[in-house]
């Protein structure tokens, strides 16, 4: 079990044993992201459920903006850096190698801070409109879809940094454990969401597979902050396209 521990200590703040607080179980970790996703995105939809009932349907502006900012403080804001810090380095404009030196620098620059509030306010505003759409229990499948491919990810896409907190995961992510998270995202997607969770999740994996062959032409491969930064635009992602759907856009 300390591998699934570990994927819930590193990727929430949701208490763990401390028996589970090493380093052991560590590379196989991976395999738990998308269900430690699941667990996340129920605590979100419980957490807006909390806050809705609090507010009133007339405070959805206010539910949106609390449940953005318990979703930010449940990840610790790891994500979120990681989407910063790769905005600094692909904003510079410079090189590969500065454009790396920039993302490992712990300052965050101009660019950083507009993405990050662009990021948000998205999240907000799309959080808002899924609530008033009657759709607020679609928020639970989200972060299963984003972890499902930050796997694809992991399992397809080289990573650059030697002694990184991501150089050992890509050998826990086999086949079979593709496979079987891949299953298990998409009937969280379908469960929870229906064809529109389908055809989001559908969006996302496309998306980060895009994603990830633009990072390999522009920086070699992935980061630890490249893979927060997929988290990040494949859950704001996942939302949009539930909202157009669920407006009755496309479908």
């Amino acid at each position: 079990m300390n591998a699934f521990w570990q994927a819930v200590g590193f990727l929430t703040r949701f208490p763990v044993p401390k028996r589970a607080q090493t380093l052991e179980g560590w590379n196989g970790s991976p395999k738990y992201y998308p269900l430690v996703g699941l667990l996340l995105g129920l605590a979100v939809w419980l957490a807006g459920s909390l806050f809705a009932w609090l507010f009133g349907h007339a405070s959805l502006p206010l539910v949106a903006v609390f449940i953005v900012a318990f979703w930010i403080y449940a990840t610790g804001a790891l994500h979120l850096d990681g989407w910063m810090d790769l905005a600094d380095g692909l904003g510079s404009q410079r090189g590969r190698e500065r454009a790396l030196e920039i993302m490992k620098d712990s300052r965050v620059g101009a660019m950083g801070v507009v993405a990050a509030i662009v990021l948000i306010l998205l999240k907000v505003a799309a959080v808002q409109q899924l609530a008033a759409a009657g759709g607020l229990a679609s928020l639970a499948a989200v972060p299963a879809m984003a972890r499902a491919a930050l796997l694809a990810a992991i399992r397809f896409f080289p990573y650059i940094q030697q002694n990184g907190l991501g150089s050992g995961l890509r050998g826990g992510v086999t086949p079979a454990v593709l496979l079987v998270n891949g299953l298990l995202a998409l009937a969280a997607s379908f469960g929870i969401a229906g064809w529109q969770g389908v055809i989001a999740f559908a969006a996302v994996l496309l998306a980060g597979w895009l994603f990830g062959l633009y990072l390999v032409r522009r920086l070699g491969g992935f980061t630890g902050d490249v893979y927060g930064a997929l988290i990040e635009g494949a859950e704001t992602l996942a939302l949009l396209v539930l909202l157009v759907l669920m407006d009755g856009r496309l479908l």
